[in-house]
């Protein structure tokens, strides 16, 4: 999906959200753009070309080693057993792939009990066991009590949904795209079933789904989410720290539609952001000095991470999102616009940086009921979320219409874009709060003091050596146009008349003479 940036802020064309395959469901950048229908006829297409290709290799390989072997044999008569033992173990190595992709697509085999695959996996602390054995045991209760008014209905589903968790439990040493395909096909084959075989109502069809979910869901979460053998915790960690960097994002670079000096946005602004799973000190005191006093934030602050069912984390963006729509339209005192609620929506992400982001996302993707994400408000939020989280990825200096040195300047920390003073604080603000921009802004001053002083004293350095290599030069300059020539020490003078040969012949020097008087 592209994204452009424009001087009057961030748009993303509604269409662009829909599938690329002209379905008109939500796609998704997780599936390349097509929405979970379209993106799961698509693999299977790619999966089958694979095995028909590993199939011809297969065979061909078989063929050519047994045309060789053939010949080898009418050259130098009959191969030794062992030599016919090495070529059949060869030959299963090679088939060996091919059997492999097949056992994707069919229920794995039950090898080796029960008890040993237990003694195998990592035993978790007590204290976890403990929690999610109550949780656990408290779904599976409803599970049970909302499937009894279905009677004989209910006692299909909850027999095949048993059956899935206990096929689920062999199938743990599959990829999780492989687990993911399982339970989307788990999913879709139950529903198929409701609604041609019980003649269930699309709307009870519906309301089934979700407590299957959340009952499956509530079993294999810790199993799918965030597994070693991807690379969703180094994505987390990588969309965290560029986060962290665009913390001087302003909500005028991204023209967001809020102005939070409003106490109700502000409110609004703050229960999005801890919805969506804001975690950083800053917000914890923000949202701390904001909130009654009788109101406890500590649960909204990890809501979303929180969460263990697929549908309520999307639960939580759609809460988050409406929040968002509610403070533009207090803030323009109109219903808000969808070029409006992205650019928010990224602003909310940068401030409040919510934890495991990627790996939310990509369990919600992977094995959340995929008529959620195709339709709905839900499957519309969802989509605004993966965009925003890709225009992070991408973002530049274009993005925010600024130059590229203001922009590496900002990303290296050697200075911040300058915070304007909040004016008309309402009575009832916080005084912490106040402080703190106070601090903000002067701790902003200091640091461009800095850099002029710094630039400054650089510049007289450099000026300096300038002077000190412009002095030498001209120095040189005239010891070169006029050499100095030093000549050799010359015979030291004698006295007066050293030299005069006749001093015999010269009257003695006058001497003084007393006369009596």
């Amino acid at each position: 999906m592209s994204l452009k940036s424009e001087r009057r802020g961030i748009h993303v064309d509604q269409s662009e959200l829909l599938c690329k395959k002209g379905c008109g469901y939500y796609g998704n950048p997780a599936w390349q753009g097509f929405c979970s229908k379209c993106w799961r006829e698509e693999y299977h297409r790619a999966r089958q070309k694979q095995i028909q290709e590993d199939w011809e290799l297969a065979e061909r390989l078989q063929r050519e080693e047994e045309e060789a072997f053939a010949s080898s044999q009418s050259s130098q008569g009959a191969p030794s057993l062992t030599f016919s033992k090495f070529e059949e173990k060869k030959t299963n190595e090679k088939t060996r792939k091919v059997t492999t992709v097949k056992k994707f697509f069919s229920a794995s085999s039950r090898v080796g009990s029960k008890k040993a695959e237990i003694q195998e996996a990592k035993a978790p602390s007590p204290s976890i066991n403990r929690q999610t054995s109550i949780e656990t045991d408290r779904v599976s209760k409803e599970f049970i009590e909302f499937l009894k008014t279905f009677h004989k209905t209910g006692q299909e589903i909850y027999k095949q949904t048993k059956m899935f968790l206990e096929g689920m439990h062999y199938k743990r040493d599959l990829s999780i795209e492989e687990q993911s395909e399982c339970t989307q096909d788990f999913y879709q084959n139950v529903a198929e079933r409701m609604q041609t075989r019980g003649k269930v109502p699309p709307e009870r069809v519906e309301k089934i789904m979700d407590q299957i979910e959340k009952y499956i869901m509530t079993r294999l979460y810790k199993h799918v989410f965030c597994p070693e053998t991807t690379d969703d915790e180094k994505k987390d960690l990588a969309i965290q720290k560029r986060i962290r960097a665009l913390h001087w994002v302003t909500p005028q670079m991204l023209c967001v539609p809020v102005n939070e000096e409003i106490p109700e946005v502000s409110d609004m602004v703050v229960k999005a952001i801890t919805v969506v799973g804001g975690h950083s000190a800053f917000i914890y005191l923000y949202v701390v000095l904001r909130m009654e006093p009788s109101a406890s934030p500590v649960p909204d602050i990890i809501e979303m991470d929180s969460k263990r069912v697929p549908r309520d984390k999307l639960a939580c963006i759609t809460r988050c999102s409406k929040h968002i729509f509610n403070a533009i339209k207090v803030t323009k005192r109109e219903p808000a616009s969808a070029d409006d609620f992205l650019p928010t929506l990224i602003y909310i992400v940068l401030k409040g940086n919510p934890p495991r982001l990627q790996s939310n996302i990509q369990y919600i993707t992977r094995f959340c009921n995929p008529s959620r994400l195709m339709t709905g408000e839900d499957g519309y939020y969802f989509t605004n979320l993966c965009c925003a989280v890709a225009f992070i990825e991408k973002l530049d200096a274009q993005s925010l219409n600024l130059s590229q040195e203001d922009f590496d300047r900002y990303m290296s920390g050697q200075t911040s874009p300058r915070k304007q003073e909040p004016e008309g604080w309402s009575p009832d603000a916080c005084l912490g709060v106040k402080q703190m921009y106070k601090n903000l802004d002067l701790l902003s001053q200091l640091n461009e003091r800095q850099e002029r002083i710094m630039n400054e004293a650089k510049k007289l350095e450099k000026d300096l050596i300038d002077w000190t290599d412009g002095i030498a030069k001209e120095v040189q300059d005239i010891v070169e146009k006029y050499p100095l020539e030093i000549k050799p020490q010359s015979q030291p003078l004698a006295a007066i008349d050293s030299e005069n040969v006749e001093n015999d012949k010269l009257p003695p020097p006058l001497q003084p003479q007393v006369y009596a008087g």
